[in-house]
């Protein structure tokens, strides 16, 4: 958890996605129509990406793809309805 810790407060907008997940496509598209450049980690193509995936999950994200983190802070409810 250390790791997404240090990933997620070196950048003020950070997505962790999959590259075939298509609500992770809609949300870097919805931030991106809105003007902002989220740093974007695609857990199926970084190293460690299952161990990221699995620190995600421990930090309360289900499904844990998209997270979303602004300013450090995971942003609940996304796929709420």
């Amino acid at each position: 958890m250390d790791r997404v810790s240090k990933m997620v407060s070196e950048k003020p907008v950070v997505i962790f996605s999959k590259t075939q997940c298509c609500m992770s496509h809609t949300i870097r598209s919805l931030f991106c129509d809105f003007g902002v450049n989220p740093t974007v980690y695609e857990l199926d193509e970084i190293s460690r990406g299952r161990e990221i995936e699995q620190a995600l999950s421990r930090l309360g994200c289900n499904p844990t793809v998209p997270a979303v983190f602004i300013g450090g802070e995971f942003v609940e409810g996304l796929m709420r309805s």
